[in-house]
């Protein structure tokens, strides 16, 4: 059996992505100055005897840069909406107006930055642990070939080489993301 170090950068690959594309959504729910809809995307409601995500409530919607609406498809929920916006811990206070709820995104404070730009940092190095882990495993994979007799001394240098420029080639990645998300939460 002849193995492929293809087969498992591949594999690697795969997985050092996902930890990239979960730091991607973590960072959706941090609240620059900006609205997005993605800021509401954890907030879950209470209706109708069970606990929904508010997307499958109503569709959220940027009028403006500083403002989110709400427009809650069953009027009956409206109050539902309103109140786990409210208790969603993001520090935003609807108002409702008939069917829609109006979300309007304060100024962020000074202390509130420092406070998100923290949160970002924690949620990049728990990307570069998913990364680095990743990169464990295939390390691990690439020496039990070897160990096997599968593949040489010298293929598991190659094999380590690449694996490890793969690894520092995501770690790059979470690293811009996180200067990039620093600057938009910094931005006044």
């Amino acid at each position: 059996m002849t193995v492929e170090l293809n087969d498992l950068v591949a594999d690697l690959k795969r997985r050092m992505e996902g930890a990239l594309e979960s730091l991607k959504r973590d960072f959706s729910g941090l609240r620059s100055g900006r609205a997005s809809p993605n800021l509401l995307e954890p907030v879950r409601v209470e209706v109708y005897g069970s606990v929904v995500p508010l997307s499958q409530v109503g569709s959220i919607a940027v009028p403006e840069a500083r403002m989110l609406t709400v427009s809650v498809w069953d009027r009956s929920a409206v109050g539902a909406v309103e109140k786990a916006i409210r208790d969603s811990g993001l520090g935003l206070n609807p108002a409702a107006d008939g069917q829609t709820v109006r979300v309007p995104i304060p100024q962020l404070t000074e202390e509130r930055r420092v406070e998100l730009a923290k949160a970002a940092a924690r949620y990049a190095e728990n990307a570069r642990i998913a990364v680095r882990g990743v990169r464990r495993d295939g390390m691990d994979k690439a020496k039990s070939f070897e160990k096997k007799s599968e593949i040489s001394q010298d293929d598991l240098k190659g094999w380590s080489d690449s694996i490890q420029k793969l690894t520092d080639d995501y770690i790059s990645k979470v690293d811009t993301l996180l200067s990039e998300k620093e600057r938009d939460i910094k931005q006044v």
